[in-house]
This record gives structure tokens, sequence and C-alpha cells, in this order.
């Protein structure tokens, strides 16, 4: 019994180890099946070589590019006025508006003058009166020097009169100015702008009574025509600026708080006579006519100042290149569609715009985007349609461009970096 058992085990075991043997068989066979059958495919592919990637491009270009340098700075009024009253009464009528642009001697306020006006005439009176005695006096006087000779009246009655002829004299002279004081407070009632400006919010009305002592002013005059922006600029480069000042006037442009939109465009005035010793910067001023107002005081600005224009520069955008161990190159692009990747010098980088003094020439074709799946000799498509922000193929204008995520970049000189070997190799 045992022994039949054990044959009918040993008959199964064989069974399942041929099933295994033929399910491995039936699954090798398809695996060949499926791989035969795209062996062609793949050895055409393979003989036709790798496949091109796709890549944006743009020309090289030789062109006048601007040079900026870049700063933050705060708008400042050429001129503010507090109007305030020199005189003691009471508003008898405001002339302006909150808002008006007004011109220099343009009447502003008018304080009552009635007071004033009557104290003149007190004073008037007064003077009047002094100058009878003062007559009085002179006439005495004039017959008294007449007795002299004849010894009818004494040396010290003559000068007694002479000393009071004085003291009138400075009386009259005194009456004089308490008269030019009264005019002058007279005038104080009529306030007049002090220079071309716009009327800012007032504080008081008609009817109200003001004071010389009072602490705040009626209004504010402000001038915005033209108008100033003080900025900063880091000491290292304050030679060079200080240089193209004494060849001409430099233009500064002056952009919004998100460096998005030019607001106005001004002239170069001086640079402060001392550098900030905590921040390393020095404070500049430029002046703008400000005809369109678009510059109000205190505005946070962002400003361009153009040093130089360097002719006929050899220019790419500023994407092309790139950065490895052994400086910065770029994938220029053959004739044949392959890519070369070739050390560049940087002289300058402008935003977009980056100026290189040696590697390429202009005419050539450099790859601005992509690069990440190149190597040297790798077959190019170029992308058909406008490339990407950086990547334009036109020619590079030179101009600062503000998108925020390049805003760093702006205005940054950048020195020259020998390139001695190629990266990509």
């Amino acid at each position: 019994m045992s022994e039949s058992y054990a044959i009918k085990s040993w008959a199964e075991g064989r069974l399942r180890l041929a099933a295994v043997v033929c399910t491995i068989a039936a699954v090798c066979a398809l695996f060949i099946s499926c791989t035969g059958g795209d062996s062609k495919p793949q050895k055409a592919q393979a003989a036709a070589g790798p496949r091109a990637v796709s890549v944006a491009v743009a020309p090289v270009v030789k062109q006048d590019v601007p040079v900026y340098l870049s700063g933050l700075g705060s708008v400042t009024a050429f001129n503010t006025a507090n109007i305030k009253s020199r005189v003691d009464g009471q508003i008898m009528k405001v002339n302006v508006r909150e808002g008006q642009e007004v011109h220099e001697g343009d009447l502003l306020i008018e304080i009552d003058s009635r007071p004033y006006h009557v104290q003149l005439e007190q004073m008037q009176a007064q003077l009047f009166k002094d100058q009878a005695t003062l007559r009085d006096a002179k006439l005495n006087l004039e017959r008294y020097v007449s007795l002299i000779p004849s010894g009818s009246i004494a040396q010290q009655q003559v000068d007694t009169q002479k000393s009071l002829v004085d003291q009138l004299e400075g009386t009259a002279r005194n009456d004089q100015a308490q008269i030019n004081s009264a005019k002058l407070n007279i005038t104080y009632c009529h306030i007049t702008a002090p220079f071309n400006g716009r009327v800012g919010l007032r504080q008081v009305d008609s009817g109200n009574i003001v004071h010389a002592s009072d602490a705040n002013p009626m209004l504010i005059l402000t001038q915005l025509q033209p108008i100033a922006i003080i900025f900063t600029l880091p000491e290292d480069v304050l030679p060079k600026v200080a240089e193209q000042m004494r060849r001409g006037t430099l233009e500064v442009d002056a952009f919004s708080r998100d460096d998005q939109t030019k607001l106005a465009a001004g002239k170069l005035v001086t640079i402060d006579n001392q550098i900030d010793p905590a921040t390393g910067t020095a404070k500049l001023k430029a002046v703008f006519s400000n005809q369109d107002h678009k510059l109000w005081p205190n505005q946070f600005v962002n400003t361009d100042l153009l040093l130089e224009t360097r002719k006929n520069s050899t220019v790419m955008p500023t994407a092309a290149i790139l950065r490895g161990p052994q400086g910065t190159y770029v994938y220029a692009v053959n004739p044949d569609k392959t890519v070369e990747d070739k050390a560049v010098t940087v002289a300058l980088t402008q935003g977009d715009t980056t100026v290189v003094s040696s590697g390429v020439n202009p005419g050539d074709t450099v790859v601005t985007d992509g690069q990440d799946k190149l190597q040297r000799g790798s077959r190019i498509e170029p992308r058909a349609g406008t490339p990407s922000h950086g990547t334009s193929t036109a020619p590079v204008t030179g101009s600062v461009s503000r998108p925020a995520q390049e805003m760093h970049s702006r205005g940054t000189s950048v020195g020259k970096e020998a390139a001695t070997g190629n990266p990509g190799s």
C-alpha cells in the first residue's frame, strides 16, 4: 500500500514539473515573437541616427547697447510752502480751490485788514502831530541861534533846544516806522502764492480766526513742475558717473513701483557731496519737467541712469548664456543643424541683453531654450513661431526689460569673464 502511494506521488510531481516547463516555454515564445516583430523598425531608427531636438534659437547681432545704472529713489518737490498767517485776524475769503494750479503772485487768502487800516490812520495822525511839534522846535532853535551874537541868550539854552529838535526828529521817525509797520500788516492780510504750484487740502475756511502763532498752516503749496527725484547708486560707480557728467548731461528714466511703467524722463543735475557709510551709496538728484503730472512728492520710483551707449557691440539674448565649471559658453548652430559649444566672454549683461567680447561673431545663431537636452554634435530642429520671453529671434534692442522675475538683472554690469574651456565638451 505504501509502495503504491509513493509511486502515485512521484507521478503527480512529474506532471507538475511538466506543466511549469510548458508555461515557461510559452512565455519565452511570446516574448520572442513580440521582440522579433519590432526589430526591423528599431534597426531602421538606429540606422537613421539620433532624433533631432526641438530648440529655440536667436541670431547674434551687432548693434548699439545702452548701459544703465539702476537705483531706488523718491520724488521730491522743488518747492513746498506751508502757508501761514503773519497777522491775527478773521479770514474774509479763500480765493483758491483744493488742487488748483496757481501762479506766483496769485491771491490765495484775504484776511480782514480793517483793524490795520485804523492803526495806520492813528499812526499817520500821530506823525502829523509830532511833525508840527518838530517844526515849532526848529523855529525856536533858529531864533535862539540868531540871538547868540548879541549875547541875549545863553549857549546852554541853545544847546538844549538843539537836543529837543533831535528828540522830536526821532519821534517823527518812529511814527513813520509805525506807519510802515501798519502798511506791512495790511499787505500781510493779502496772502499770495510765492511760486507756481498746486494747492493742497486747505485747513481753514472763510470766517475762521487765524493767528500768527498758529502751528498748523492754512494750506500747503507744492511746486510740481519741474520736480526732482533723489535716488541712490553704489559708491563704486560714482567715478564713472562723474566722468560722464563732465562730458555732457546724463538722462534718467523714472519707472513705477512695480518697475513696469515708465513715468517720465529727466536729466541728472548733481551728485551729493558725501557717501552714506552705513549703506555704501551716494544720493543723486535728477530733474523732470513733469508736464503730465505722473510724478508726485514722496512717491517711490525706480530709476535708470543712462551712463553710456556702447557702439557696435556683439549682442545676443541673455537666455543663450550658460555657465559651467570652466566659465560661460553658448551652443552655436552649425549649417548642418548640429550644435557646438563655444566659450564666450561676457562684457555686459543688461536685462534680456548680453554683450560678448569674444567667442561668437555677428551672424551666428545660438540656442536660447532647450540647452539641457544638448551636447556637442546634437542635431536640432528650430521651433516654429515666436520663441519664449528672452529668446526672441529678432535683433535685441538693448533696452531694459522689466518682468518681475528679472528685476534683479536690471543695470547689472558683468565684468569680463575669461572662459578657458568648453564645459560641454
